[in-house]
């Protein structure tokens, strides 16, 4: 094991670190961080209007005379997934914007106004358009901020004129290039006879890289690589974070309005079916591992100290004091289980899901709520809550043999000291 740290540390640990310190990546991932309160209000809302017990819905409709209360949730799901991608094409550019020290808010309207040039004005601003959103920002921040501080591109103000109206000049010409730019190649494609980019771009690249993250395949990998990541001092679950919300949004909508259709949900992979039934306690699926302390390790002074601070941020899925506390980073004993669990959780989840046994989650519920609570908020179902119980059971049944054996082993050193 000790070998196999050393190679991790010399050659993986670095390029890993170089990736989740990659500028684009971060600038996506702390996008969706903002927009994450209203990813999680426009799916609540959706659930309001969609909840599947008919003495609710017969009660809301006697109430307002048919189906007029469904307004509320539909003007909420307006307000936020409807614009979801408009939200991110301006947040994207404006956190590269800011990495670059440039100007960020002038680089954000900028991109909102490529995105709009693109055609996003008749579709594309929901979350069917969040790839081109994603491309839009990134593109228009690495032309715009090269531009504006070109001198040859500055409308030189008399002196006297207020800062703000001379910034506001200064980026005349940048802006007017960057958008002209998009505009030429929405020409282009027109003249292609595509009458919808948008529409086109979802189906011939954003629905089959959603599918592709749809399978199992994939639910095992990020079930895998963020504990592995962590194991290693890397916070995993931000890393991976920039690839879950691209496919988040879009396949939480698509399985909201094939259940409004009668239809299944397409998608069983999104970040509420990663929060909800594998990441609880935190990445690990730690919530297990506490328990098991407090089942088999008391007598490990030094884990039952750490595991008594752990144990109240655990059931709010932070894990953080286990992580450095315990600690499980570079922990041989926990490495197995640290690594295993998860991918036994997202197992259980997937196929229970694929066979129709849980609904498919289709509501976002803050990543902060405590299992078995989220397994119910998410798949609006008290099966999906039975679900998290028994991934639950099956983490602290994985942890247990480990978590004897480091107390054996600490109690071993004890009396040999």
């Amino acid at each position: 094991m000790d070998g196999f740290i050393n190679f991790m540390e010399k050659h993986f640990i670095p390029h890993a670190s170089k990736i989740g310190n990659q500028r684009h990546l971060i600038a996506i991932r702390d996008a969706f961080t903002i927009t994450m309160p209203l990813m999680i209000l426009g799916a609540l809302a959706v659930m309001f209007n969609n909840l599947p017990i008919p003495a609710f819905q017969k009660f809301m409709s006697g109430i307002f005379g048919g189906d007029s209360w469904q307004g509320f949730g539909g003007a909420v799901w307006n307000g936020t997934f409807g614009v979801l991608s408009v939200f991110i094409a301006f947040l994207v550019a404006y956190n590269l914007a800011h990495h670059y020290g440039k100007d960020p808010i002038g680089t954000g309207v900028v991109s909102v106004a490529s995105f709009f040039t693109l055609g996003a004005a008749t579709s594309g601003m929901n979350s069917s358009g969040l790839f081109v959103a994603l491309i839009v920002g990134i593109v228009v921040a690495e032309i715009f901020t090269r531009l504006v501080g070109n001198e040859k591109l500055i409308v030189k103000m008399p002196d006297g004129v207020p800062p703000a109206v001379a910034r506001s000049f200064a980026s005349l010409f940048p802006a007017m290039i960057t958008v002209s730019i998009f505009g030429l190649i929405a020409a282009i494609i027109a003249g292609f006879g595509v009458e919808d980019m948008f529409a086109e771009f979802y189906a011939l690249v954003q629905e089959p890289f959603m599918g592709l993250a749809n399978s199992y395949g994939s639910a095992l990998l990020i079930a895998f690589i963020t504990p592995f990541l962590w194991f290693f001092g890397l916070h995993g679950a931000n890393m991976i974070d920039p690839f879950m919300q691209a496919i988040n949004a879009p396949a939480i909508e698509a399985n909201n309005a094939a259940i409004a259709a009668g239809d299944a949900a397409p998608y069983i992979v999104n970040k509420p079916f990663i929060d909800s039934f594998v990441n609880m306690g935190g990445t690990g699926v730690t919530i297990g591992l506490v328990i098991a302390i407090y089942l088999v390790g008391r007598k490990n002074k030094p884990f039952i100290v750490v595991n008594n601070l752990a144990a109240a941020p655990g059931i709010f899925n932070i894990n953080e004091p286990l992580m450095f506390g315990l600690p499980l980073v570079l922990n041989p004993i926990m490495f197995i289980p640290f690594i295993l669990t998860p991918m036994v959780c997202v197992t259980t989840a997937y196929f229970a899901t694929k066979f129709g046994w849980v609904p498919a989650a289709t509501v976002m519920p803050p990543w902060v709520t405590p299992p078995i609570i989220g397994g119910f908020l998410a798949t609006s179902s008290f099966s999906g809550a039975i679900l998290a119980a028994v991934n639950l059971v099956i983490s602290v049944i994985m942890y247990v043999p480990f978590v004897s054996l480091a107390t054996r082993q600490e109690l071993k050193k004890v009396n040999e000291a």
